[in-house]
């Protein structure tokens, strides 16, 4: 056989081989009408929550700088950093010398006084049956009772600044106003603190001023512990109506990462005015706290309960996907064949999201495998754990 012949023959069975492969790779290849494996929920009819998110800053319920109201040593400090407190407890003391010589100054001042108006009030009363013996003028009478007034209004005014002597002596003892936890020691033992010009005698203390003063320690109030968040002026209206119907609107307090649930409380006011700035207004809720897991100037995500809807159509947030038609999902007819339609999505809670349109309770949708699915699609529904095996 001629060489050139018998090349032209090889060459003519590789080509007719070659051409043959992608047949027979077909022929081994899935069929395009194989079912593909897929997870499916029911559509559910049931009662949805309806939540507004926003970010949170909580804040103590109250918060008090407890500053010395004279000037004297910082003789104690009767409390540990970080420390709960009760209202009324022991905080600090001062030095109280100094105001308790004050207080005994006024003492005697008044003792004194006191003295000479009982005096004057026996010498009115001979003066009185000397007139009526006409034994001296009316005039001493008038006299004596002009200084009995005198000294009347003298005993007043020292009585006065008794009760002055020992309401300051009475504030060298330091106690914390309010129910708490205390912060950091800001002043230390032995240091001079307190109202400028407070010791002096007389009403110093009330003529002193704190411009220079430190508060010896805060004491912030956390149980219960208040979140301040916004909400879009769009949002309002719901909350606005629930709360003029005097319902109570329930907050709750998740992580940073929405992974877990910090605590769960109520709105207790709302501002009086929107922030023409940001399009928002503020809303405060209340949390009792008794994890203490909500600390003072930490950030948190709020969800905010304002209606629930009744009979809602219910599905796997997983089961739907966004593109170029929308929001859609894949039903599953009776024949295991998929469809896409077009839905309406509504509030979402957790991991199950309402249908305002588009779906009806009791239809079948595809919750897992939506990639690779096409209109018309034969699919196997398979459960979560043999589709995990299947696909690994």
């Amino acid at each position: 056989m001629p060489y050139a012949l018998h090349r032209t023959r090889i060459i003519a069975g590789l080509c007719f081989a070659l051409a043959c492969l992608p047949a027979q790779a077909a022929e081994k290849k899935p069929g395009a009408n194989q079912p593909i494996p897929v997870t499916a929920a029911t559509a559910e009819q049931q009662s949805m929550p309806v939540w507004l998110d926003a970010q949170g800053t909580v804040l103590p319920l109250n918060y008090v700088n407890v500053m010395p109201r004279v000037s004297s040593l910082l003789q104690t400090v009767n409390f540990r950093e970080g420390q709960t407190v009760k209202a009324g407890q022991l905080l600090a003391t001062l030095d109280p010398e100094p105001f308790r010589v004050l207080f005994d100054q006024a003492k005697a001042q008044t003792m004194r006084d006191q003295a000479q108006l009982d005096g004057a009030r026996a010498d009115l009363k001979r003066y009185e049956t000397l007139l009526a013996q006409d034994s001296i003028s009316e005039q001493q009478v008038v006299d004596q009772r002009a200084t009995v007034a005198q000294l009347a209004a003298t005993v007043e005014a020292d009585k006065a600044a008794q009760e002055n002597a020992q309401m300051q002596l009475g504030w060298t003892r330091i106690t914390s106003p309010i129910s708490g936890i205390v912060g950091l020691r800001q002043v230390s033992a032995g240091n001079i603190v307190g109202l400028t010009g407070a010791i002096g005698g007389g009403n110093s203390a009330l003529s002193g001023t704190a411009s220079g003063a430190m508060p010896i320690v805060t004491v912030a109030e956390i149980q219960p512990i208040a979140v301040l968040f916004p909400i879009a002026q769009t949002q309002l209206p719901p909350v606005l109506e629930r709360m003029h119907e005097g319902g109570q609107l329930q907050v709750e307090a998740w992580d940073q990462r929405r992974t877990a649930v910090i605590d769960k409380g109520r709105v207790v006011a709302l501002d009086n005015q929107i922030n023409s700035s940001t399009g928002t207004a503020m809303l405060k809720a209340e949390f009792a706290n008794s994890r203490r897991m909500l600390f003072p100037n930490q950030f948190v995500n709020i969800r905010l309960l304002v209606d629930t809807l009744k009979g809602a159509v219910v599905v796997p947030t997983s089961a739907i996907a966004t593109g170029a038609p929308g929001s859609y999902v894949y039903v599953i007819d009776s024949a295991d064949k998929v469809s896409l339609r077009r839905v309406e999505t509504g509030s979402t809670d957790k991991d199950r999201t309402s249908i305002k349109s588009g779906l009806k309770a009791g239809e079948r949708v595809v919750t897992d495998g939506l990639d690779r699915l096409r209109e018309g699609s034969k699919v196997q529904i398979v459960t979560p754990a043999a589709h995990r095996v299947k696909g690994s």
